[in-house]
């Protein structure tokens, strides 16, 4: 009895031991951690803005006029709208017009000058939004195209030269002018580049070379160009 007694104590011993070494190598086991997976995105750098300048002007008005043919344009004010139908064969010109309409430049700008019986002048206007909208777009002028035969009859929008130092007479791009006189104003052929001429609204611009002025040929009460729309 005492024999079998003592080899159930061995027996009992001997299992307790192995429990204990299985534990100790469990906990010896190595451990999977799960990592999340950080996906790092590139850095994006900033594009620098696209600005027209007296270098890449020309070019760009060369390739923008293939893609945008349009050649009617809205202009709005308080005292109603006129359209303007711009000349396929002046083709810089109208571009740019057609590029500064899309870009909403003349908006809430003014017909800034008026001399009665002669011209109505738009595009400036004495605030920083528009000044702000100019560096926005760039600094440049247009060649002249005088040669394609268009005159400067009553209607014909024009474009007029920049005050700056131009002996060329390079025209300045955010302006125009449209005559009023009748028949015309033919003194200024060869001069400025007429683009296009109104086919819609004359009464409209009658009335703007009608308002009030100071002694600078300002509006008292300014002329807003509401808005220039492509008409299709």
């Amino acid at each position: 009895m005492r024999s079998i007694s003592r080899l159930t104590i061995l027996l009992f011993i001997f299992l307790i031991s192995c429990n204990q070494k299985k534990e100790k190598k469990q906990e010896t086991l190595p451990k999977t951690e799960v990592v999340e997976e950080k996906i790092i995105e590139p850095v994006k750098e900033e594009e620098t803005p696209f600005l027209l300048d007296e270098n890449n002007a020309i070019p760009f008005l060369f390739e923008y006029e293939k893609e945008n043919k349009e050649d009617k344009v809205r202009i709005t004010t308080q005292y109603g709208s006129f359209v303007v139908k711009l000349y396929k064969e002046t083709p810089y010109h109208r571009a740019n017009f057609i590029y500064l309409t899309k870009k909403g430049y003349f908006n809430n700008t003014y017909f800034h000058r008026v001399v009665k019986d002669f011209i109505i002048q738009g595009g400036n206007a004495d605030n920083s939004a528009t000044a702000k909208k100019r560096s926005e777009i760039g600094r440049y002028l247009l060649p002249p195209d005088t040669r394609k035969g268009f005159k400067h009859h009553r209607g014909t929008i024009s474009m007029p030269s920049s005050e700056i130092n131009n002996p060329h007479s390079l025209a300045s791009p955010f302006e125009f002018f449209i005559v009023v006189t009748r028949p015309g104003s033919y003194h200024l052929d060869g001069e400025y580049t007429a683009f296009g001429r109104v086919i819609e609204g004359m009464d409209i611009v009658d009335k703007i070379n009608g308002v009030p002025i100071d002694d600078g040929e300002w509006p008292m009460v300014n002329v807003v160009i509401q808005k220039v729309e492509i008409v299709d």
